[in-house]
């Protein structure tokens, strides 16, 4: 018990994309002395403030965030990167006598980042690499096959138009025969540095968390997603951001084979399809408390419902009406 006591609180908030799970954890963090960390695999890159959903400075509520907009969209982000930089982000904001708020919907990030999870080195062939990346611009969607054949559970992780994860899952298997899945669950676990709590926004009715994605995309067009994606084109099939739902899907609108509406139905389409995958990623989480945004009391409702939950486990506790963390604890 003492050596559980000496370790992070830490409260985190999950949930499928449009669930409303960013706006929660930064009024969460403001009441509470908090920071956000995101748990967001593709709102790490600069430069896609809008296709990734990346929060403006009003929707921060003047809570300081991290891990947001800060990597050239040419750069690889391993779940192993992620542990890392989260890990030095949550350290850093309990040494400061602050709570680290956990906030996204990229399962693995969470839960390889609460049970401390780290990674054994996988090997690498820069040759086959070029290779693989080479065939996924010419066809991602024969090159996902390919791997869907070699390792199905691998497959099902990973978006078709996530080449970057598709190439290294792919990469793994023909050098040492193993899939990729296998050899991720082979991941030394450690004792995690943290005592967490995590909460999840949930939905009765599905449809009303797809209403949301499909306005959430029409205000992403509004804002001016098209401008910032042909950004990425003009610079080449090898950046990150067309691998991005809201990215591919209007490359056929660029070259003139399909109209506007089309793409704007394709983006919904695939963001609903990933939203469906994150739930049921998160049904399997142990431990999750289930909040439902679909019942009445709005963000009023939700907020308290966290705290009391955080309370219960043992997470808010720790913070001091001053901000500073108990000398006895």
């Amino acid at each position: 018990m003492e050596q559980e006591e000496k370790k992070i609180p830490v409260a985190v908030v999950a949930g499928p994309t449009a669930s409303g799970k960013t706006a929660l954890a930064a009024a969460f963090a403001k009441a509470h002395n908090g920071e956000v960390v995101s748990a967001d695999s593709m709102q790490v890159y600069a430069g896609m403030p809008i296709g990734t959903a990346q929060p403006e400075e009003s929707e921060k509520l003047g809570v300081p965030h991290h891990l947001i907009g800060f990597l050239s969209p040419e750069r690889a982000f391993s779940v192993a990167d992620y542990v890392e930089a989260a890990g030095a982000c949550i350290a850093d904001i309990h040494r400061r006598g602050k709570l680290p708020v956990v906030a996204g919907g990229t399962g693995l990030y969470i839960r390889s980042l609460l049970h401390g999870v780290r990674f054994a080195q996988m090997p690498e062939d820069s040759a086959l690499r070029q290779e693989l990346s080479r065939r996924a611009e010419e066809s991602p969607q024969a090159l996902w096959e390919e791997l869907r054949q070699a390792d199905p559970e691998a497959a099902a992780a990973i978006h078709p138009n996530n080449r970057k994860r598709v190439v290294r899952a792919l990469e793994v298997y023909r050098l040492t025969g193993v899939p990729f899945s296998v050899q991720s669950r082979q991941a030394v676990p450690e004792d995690s540095p943290y005592r967490w709590a995590i909460v999840g926004l949930g939905f009765h009715d599905r449809e009303a968390l797809y209403g949301r994605i499909n306005r959430r995309v029409d205000v992403m067009l509004e804002k001016g997603l098209l401008e910032e994606a042909q950004g990425f084109f003009q610079k080449g099939p090898g950046a990150t951001a067309v691998q991005a739902i809201g990215y591919k899907e209007l490359a056929p609108y660029f070259r003139g084979e399909i109209p506007l509406e089309a793409a704007a139905e394709n983006i919904r389409r695939e963001t609903r399809r990933y939203a469906k995958r994150q739930l049921t990623w998160f049904r399997r989480e142990e431990g999750l408390h289930w909040l439902y945004v679909d019942e009445p009391g709005g963000m009023e409702r939700l907020l308290a419902q966290a705290e009391a939950i955080f309370r219960q486990e043992g997470i808010l506790p720790w913070v001091k009406e001053d901000g500073t963390w108990p000398e006895n604890r």
